[in-house]
């Protein structure tokens, strides 16, 4: 796996990343869920430079231009509900893509810290011969997007898989790449070191749907 973390330079994204960590800031749910659009659309921008592209003509008022366009068959799959914002974000950029949608959620059996991830709700085109997009704001573990990509088998096999998450931690990254094909591409915003012992990242954001959405039951 290729992993293009992007926290590590100077940008305008650690703005963003900055105002979603800020508990003050946190209080005002758009705003949050803008700043995760945002970075949506900035890590859509820099993974695009790593699609393919094809020549196109294109006629302007006075002559041909010719221009390199994207080329490939993208499917964006994002994890409910947390994955929304984010979605809307790539969706501001690859506008032509198709739409995946799967819901997984952190099943704990009383006060343990010990969890399982389900899968229930699932709708997709085919992925064959596309390229498969996973967004999940939050890559703690990684158990869920492991469970994601086991449930997207019976869609067909994609030729290329890229993940797009705002945070992560070092062990749910490093999980993943032993679960995912060896060309996956992460593109992230931010690593941080540690989970606490319920599998949240330390220090992160808290709980991402409940931030954009409010609390659950």
């Amino acid at each position: 796996m290729t992993v293009h973390h992007f926290g590590e330079g100077n940008s305008l994204l650690n703005q963003f990343i900055a105002e979603i960590r800020d508990t003050d800031i946190q209080k005002d749910p758009m705003r949050f869920r803008r700043n995760i659009e945002r970075i949506g659309e900035i890590l859509s921008y820099e993974m695009s430079k790593s699609l393919n592209y094809k020549d196109k003509v294109v006629q302007t008022p006075f002559a041909a231009k010719k221009m390199a366009l994207p080329n490939d068959k993208l499917v964006l799959c994002s994890v409910l509900r947390a994955g929304l914002p984010l979605h809307q974000g790539m969706l501001n950029y690859f506008d032509g893509a198709e739409n995946a949608f799967i819901s997984a959620y952190r099943h704990h059996r009383g006060d343990e810290d010990a969890f399982e991830v389900i899968v229930k709700y699932f709708a997709a085109p085919s992925l064959n011969d596309k390229t498969l997009v996973l967004t999940d704001p939050m890559l703690a573990t990684g158990k869920t997007l492991e469970n994601v990509l086991n449930a997207l088998k019976e869609h067909g096999t994609p030729k290329q898989i890229h993940i797009i998450s705002v945070i992560g931690s070092k062990a749910g990254i490093e999980h993943i790449k032993k679960v995912f094909p060896a060309n996956t591409h992460l593109w992230i915003a931010a690593i941080d070191p540690e989970l606490t012992g319920k599998g949240y990242i330390l220090p992160g954001i808290g709980d991402a749907g409940d931030l954009a959405f409010g609390e659950k039951l």
